[in-house]
């Protein structure tokens, strides 16, 4: 990994990832739950908010709605994804080039899962060293959205799993881990440890009370983590703002969940 802190998505060494490539992902189902969502515009609205840092979405949401927004969103292309039908061994396609994103969209950083664990492992990681090592000559960022997955995978939350996750995001060159919290504080800080120098943010997951999803986020921050990367836990609620607020709170300025919640 490179020193980031200089990237357009870093803030005060910190990082608040707005990810909208669920409709590739899951489908539009996750956009039901606040219909307007539907419509890329209304999460790049939302992804103006000071807090954001960058705002993740695939290529063809790059193409159409990014130009509107490339003075007030900092975007960050996904490389690879695949959809929700596929029902084989976990497995990303590769979308999108490095030089594409960066030369003809703008990207400012990109993202690349890795199913460690998965039968496909080995050809992801090839891919990943593939566009890390582009990315490099573009000096841009790379983000690892690290999800071991996988037949012989029994618990993707175990915190063995997760600090195997973040270790490896640093051995294979990411710049940040993206990992889903380990239950705890002190399991996620085994995750930070674990990755060294890379940046580590947790995964905001399903949409939960406010409540118990700052409560993570602050345990995330307490444990040396550097952020979040989300999504439905902020656009899939009525009020995104209310919520950006309260991770503004939690992020950069350290307050507990309690503290954000009561301003």
């Amino acid at each position: 990994m490179r020193p980031i802190d200089d990237s357009p998505i870093v803030r005060d060494g910190k990082v608040l990832i707005l990810a909208m490539d669920h409709g590739l992902e899951h489908g539009p189902v996750d956009f039901e739950p606040v219909p307007e969502t539907i419509d890329p515009s209304t999460v790049f609205d939302v992804g103006t908010h000071d807090a954001v840092t960058a705002m993740a979405v695939q290529k063809g949401v790059a193409e159409a709605y990014y130009p509107s927004y490339e003075d007030d969103v900092n975007l960050l292309m996904k490389l690879n994804g695949t959809s929700n039908l596929w029902m084989g061994e976990p497995d990303s396609a590769v979308n999108c080039s490095v030089d594409y994103a960066v030369e003809e969209v703008g990207a400012d950083a990109l993202g690349f899962t890795l199913y460690g664990g998965s039968n496909n492992e080995i050809e992801m990681a090839e891919e990943f060293r593939k566009a890390q090592e582009n990315a490099r000559k573009h000096d841009v960022p790379m983000v690892m959205w690290s999800y071991p997955r996988g037949q012989g995978l029994k618990n993707d939350r175990d915190p063995e799993t997760i600090a195997y996750a973040a270790r490896q995001a640093l051995e294979l060159g990411a710049d940040i881990a993206k990992v889903k919290y380990p239950g705890s504080p002190e399991n996620m800080e085994w995750a930070v440890d674990a990755a060294g120098k890379v940046k580590v943010v947790m995964s905001g997951g399903s949409k939960t009370d406010d409540y118990a999803f700052l409560k993570q986020v602050e345990g995330c921050m307490a444990a040396g983590g550097k952020g979040l990367a989300v999504g439905r836990n902020v656009w899939q609620r009525e009020n995104p703002t209310e919520i950006l607020d309260a991770l503004e709170a939690v992020i950069y300025e350290g307050a507990s969940a309690e503290e954000a919640l009561d301003r």
